[in-house]
Order: structure tokens, then C-alpha cells, then sequence
């Protein structure tokens, strides 16, 4: 079974000179996701993606990824994700394949984009803007009202409950929160769109109504996680780090409210526009 932290032993150096010491750092590894589709007679195999990312909660991370990529629009579109069995020893755990229900069509040379994610940019190895910007409905069901008593409370109920982090001080964090500030979801991963990831595919799993619901996520609000939460219908996402140019563009034109910089007792609402 892969971890989500590994062990190991380090240098310590300060003013008085170096000593070994134990340490626990965050598991990073490939995850590599393949879909099974056609017939259940004819079954076909399709390489999907590699990410790497964090042990753990990998079927959800797999099932985040389809839906926010747009290959899939509901849960029981999918039979079943499980890890593969039958893989190279150095593979194993680290191999899931999601298998489509039969008549959700698979075209190869579509999604033939070589997904290469990183820990860092989620965006790296799509071919094209137009291969990034993959599946964005709008208008969504506007958030309403900024309770901002309720909202500056937001980050330390999310870094309360990361256990991952309060052992290694290294990894991302996204939140899903309901309408009264009640933390329904966390998932932690070395990648900020694994943990968002992460996220959708347990909400979608468990069939919340992702508009009674707002994100949290532990860095920067980048353009592929504001498409995310959209593609989910997520009507607020805030971040405690700020957010890019095209992200605001995206959040307005789709109606999404967009917080960033949220710590202490202050914010910055950058969409919509008008509102305060």
C-alpha cells in the first residue's frame, strides 16, 4: 500500500554544526490513469493521464479527473475505478483504470493530449488554450451574499483538520465547505489539482449538490482549478493566495464568485466585478 508520507534520514544543519535526524516528507509519485471502454465483450484500453501526486484517494482523484476534463458528465457513467493488479511490480499502486458504462463514446485521437501533469502546473503538456479550457457551462447559480465573519473562519477550520501537512509542512489542501462554514470534504496532495481533484470526485460520489457548496484551496487560484470548481458548478471558490489574470477572466464570464487572498480577518473579491 503507497503512503502519502515516506520516512527518512536527513542532515540537520545549524550556528552549533550538523547531526543526523529523522524525518517524514510528502509521497510524491506517477499516478497513471487508464480507461477501459466499448462493448463489455470488446473491452478497449485507453492511457489516459499521468499525474503525480500523493498516495491515497486515488479513485477519487481518477473520477475528479474525468469529470472535470469533460469525458465524463455524471458518476454512473462510470462502472467502477480500481487500482491494476496485473502491472510491473514498480507500478503497482500506482495504476488505476476507470471503466466507462458502454455507450459513453471514447474517441482516442480527442483526448490523445499526452496529460503530463506536475506537482507545480497542472496545465503542462496540453497541447492547446483550447485543449485547457475543456468544458465551462455558464452562467452558474450565483453564490449570493459574502458572510465575511464566516469566511475569515474558512482557512483554520481547512488547516485543522490536514493531517498531512501538520506532518510534513509540504503539500496542498482543498476544502469543501457547506453554506454554514461546515467542513464536508478535505483532501490533501502534493499537487493543488489533485487535491481539487480529489475533491469533486468524492462530492460527485456521494451526489452533493455542489451548489450549496464552496472551495477552499490552500494556494493559489490558478485558471485550472477556477475551471474546475466551474465544470463542477461549484458557485464560490476562495484561496488563500491570489489568483491569476485568465482565472478572474473565467470566474466573471461564468458567473463563479472568486475570493482570494483570504487570511487573517480580510479578503479580496475579484469576481464578480460589482460585488462587495
Amino acid at each position: 500500500m503507497r503512503t502519502p508520507v515516506t520516512a527518512m534520514v536527513i542532515t540537520r544543519v545549524n550556528a552549533e554544526g550538523n547531526a543526523t535526524a529523522d524525518d517524514i516528507l510528502v509521497t510524491e509519485e506517477p499516478l497513471e490513469i487508464r480507461l477501459g471502454h466499448g462493448p463489455l465483450d470488446d473491452r478497449q484500453e485507453f492511457r489516459m493521464s499521468v499525474t503525480m501526486r500523493t498516495p491515497g484517494h486515488d479513485t477519487e482523484l481518477a473520477l475528479g479527473f474525468l469529470y472535470t476534463e469533460g469525458i465524463i458528465e455524471a458518476c454512473d457513467q462510470v462502472l467502477r475505478v480500481a487500482h491494476c493488479q496485473q502491472v510491473k511490480p514498480e507500478e503497482y499502486g500506482n495504476v488505476v483504470r476507470a471503466e466507462l458504462h458502454p455507450d459513453i463514446p471514447v474517441d482516442p485521437a480527442r483526448w490523445q493530449r499526452h496529460f503530463y501533469t506536475t506537482s507545480s502546473c497542472g496545465v503542462c503538456g496540453k497541447s492547446s488554450l483550447e485543449a485547457v479550457e475543456v468544458r465551462c457551462p455558464g452562467p452558474i447559480k450565483p453564490w449570493g451574499r459574502i458572510d465575511t465573519a464566516l469566511s475569515i473562519q474558512l482557512p483554520e477550520r481547512m488547516r485543522a483538520a490536514q493531517t498531512v501537512f501538520a506532518h510534513t509542512g509540504g503539500i496542498h489542501a482543498a476544502a469543501l465547505f457547506d453554506r454554514k462554514g461546515s467542513l464536508v470534504l478535505l483532501r490533501e496532495d502534493v499537487g493543488r489539482h489533485n487535491a481539487v481533484d480529489k475533491v469533486i470526485g468524492a462530492a460527485i460520489g456521494m451526489s452533493l449538490d455542489p451548489t450549496e457548496h464552496q472551495l477552499l484551496v490552500s494556494g493559489r487560484a490558478g485558471f485550472e482549478l477556477v475551471q474546475k470548481c466551474v465544470v463542477a458548478g461549484i458557485p464560490l471558490m476562495a484561496a488563500v493566495g491570489a489568483p491569476s489574470s485568465i482565472a478572474v477572466d473565467l470566474a466573471r464570464r461564468t458567473g463563479l464568485t472568486l475570493i482570494g487572498f483570504l487570511r487573517g480577518d480580510r479578503f479580496n473579491i475579484y469576481a464578480p466585478a460589482d460585488k462587495s
